[in-house]
């Protein structure tokens, strides 16, 4: 089994694979825009060093033939004398004749000690001497017995400085394109990153009830290579919308069938319960009539689960009393309460008042009361508070029933799912229900153990500043 690499590795290997497409590019295309930069200054150095040093090499056997002697008797011409700023700094070239027997009878720079070369021609000479440069040196060769013969010079280190300075003006105007160059890329690359950026932005904005085709006007500067996907992603919303709502119109159109034989079914069994005799025969009766209340319950759920999912709320929002709207929930459901024998507190000194949909609160209030009232046991409790913490107001609703694994208290906000084991009846549909109406309103529902250690389940809405996207809260007294 091949080891896994360390997290120093992994994380190298991520610097040098970005994942976005800016950084990938100036990755990839930097190296070879410095490369190019410098082969291109390379190459001029080199062409423009040749081309010089073979402009000064024919400058120097025209020097040196017209010093040549024309007679064995000749004297030298005079030579003008040079220092080391004419021939370091602007490339004077130094004149030497020579006699016949090696001797040194003119010079224009005393201070060159480079000897006669023995060939003739181009030659590089480095001697040790007080400036210490290498020289170029052409020498004649003889004209004839007796002729003296001429030598010229050049420094080395000007032919180098010469180059390098042409070179590093040809390179100024590479120093200021390169960045130049990359800045664009980085800004052009980072443009069209943003459109990209703003289409998944658009594309994260939509759910079931949010299906509208993402805007491609002028104004919206689509680059023309996306436009295909942002048109694929169109069509694909458009079908997952009609799709959504077909289902709609079936769940619907279901429940609404439904109910009318579902009713008829009741009347008739409410109907025959005089008849049926006691004994086992009640018995089987009323499981049949609490299957049938059941059937009932889902049945409502399943219409009142279809609307919430309706692309658009028919509900405006508007101030809604909390501590009211409690109230009222409480005493709707407190019939189910004493059936069976639960006891029912509310604690709601503080009055809140929250802009919102006053059907989508009742849903969630509604629900949270109902579930906790189903699966607290008979002779048990249940308690609703409305007070404030750090962060804003809350509902809580604390029952005393089983509770919920804490590896399932998410879970249990999905469609049908029921905790394993579970007595109570049910559809598994009334926290869908609630978190649908609560993320609508912008408010989050939590599920959490109570404080007190006791078993049961705390079921908390939060209506401050710590929810998602809250609607302002407006806590009175």
């Amino acid at each position: 089994m091949t080891a896994a690499p360390p997290p120093q590795a992994e994380a190298t290997a991520r610097w040098y694979q970005p994942r976005s497409l800016q950084g990938q590019l100036l990755l990839w295309l930097t190296p070879w825009v410095l490369v190019g930069a410098v082969v291109a200054g390379g190459a001029f150095y080199a062409s423009y060093g040749y081309l010089l040093q073979t402009f000064m090499k024919n400058q120097m056997e025209v020097l040196a033939r017209s010093h040549v002697p024309s007679g064995a008797g000749d004297a030298p011409q005079a030579l003008p004398v040079l220092d080391e700023e004419n021939i370091v700094k602007w490339g004077a070239l130094v004149v030497q004749v020579w006699s016949a027997d090696g001797r040194l009878l003119a010079t224009s720079s005393p201070d060159v000690a480079v000897p006669l070369q023995a060939a003739a021609g181009h030659s590089l000479v480095r001697p040790s001497s007080a400036w210490d440069y290498g020289w170029r040196v052409f020498a004649t060769a003889p004209a004839g017995p007796g002729l003296h013969r001429v030598q010229v010079l050049q420094s080395e280190q000007f032919l180098r400085e010469e180059v390098l300075g042409r070179t590093l003006y040809v390179l100024l105007p590479l120093a200021v394109l390169v960045p130049a160059l990359l800045f664009t890329l980085w800004w052009v690359v980072g443009r069209a990153s943003r459109s990209l950026r703003r289409v998944a932005d658009e594309v994260a904005q939509r759910d079931d009830r949010s299906l509208g085709a993402i805007p491609m006007g002028p104004t919206d500067r689509v680059p023309e290579e996306i436009v295909p996907l942002v048109l694929s992603f169109n069509a694909l919303l458009a079908r997952l919308g009609e799709a959504f709502a077909a289902q709609r119109r079936f769940v619907q159109d279901a429940a609404h069938e439904l109910r009318t034989p579902m009713a008829a079914m009741a009347l008739q069994m409410e109907n025959l319960s005089p008849w049926v005799p006691p004994g086992e025969a009640q018995h089987q009766f009323a499981q049949l009539d609490a299957g049938m209340r059941r059937a009932q319950h889902l049945i409502g759920q399943l219409l009142r689960l279809s609307r919430q999912e309706a692309p658009a709320s028919t509900h405006p929002p508007a101030s809604v009393d909390i501590t009211a709207l409690l109230r009222e929930s409480v005493g709707q459901l407190m019939p189910l309460a004493d059936q069976r024998r639960i006891d029912v507190g509310f604690d709601g000194a503080a009055q809140v008042v929250v802009q919102a949909s006053a059907e989508d609160l009742r849903s969630v209030l509604d629900n949270l009361l109902d579930n906790a009232l189903r699966y607290t046991p008979q002779g048990g409790a249940v308690e609703v508070c409305l007070h404030r913490l750090e962060h804003g107001a809350v509902v809580d609703v604390v029952d005393s029933g089983p509770g919920i694994p804490p590896e399932l208290r998410e879970r249990v906000f999905d469609r049908f799912f029921r905790v394993p084991g579970t007595v109570a009846d049910g559809s598994g549909l009334g926290l869908a229900i609630t978190q649908a109406a609560a993320l609508r309103q912008g408010l989050r529902v939590e599920l959490r153990a109570r404080d007190d250690d006791a078993s049961g389940l705390v079921a908390r809405v939060h209506l401050g500043r710590g929810s998602l996207s809250a609607k302002p809260v407006l806590i009175l007294g």
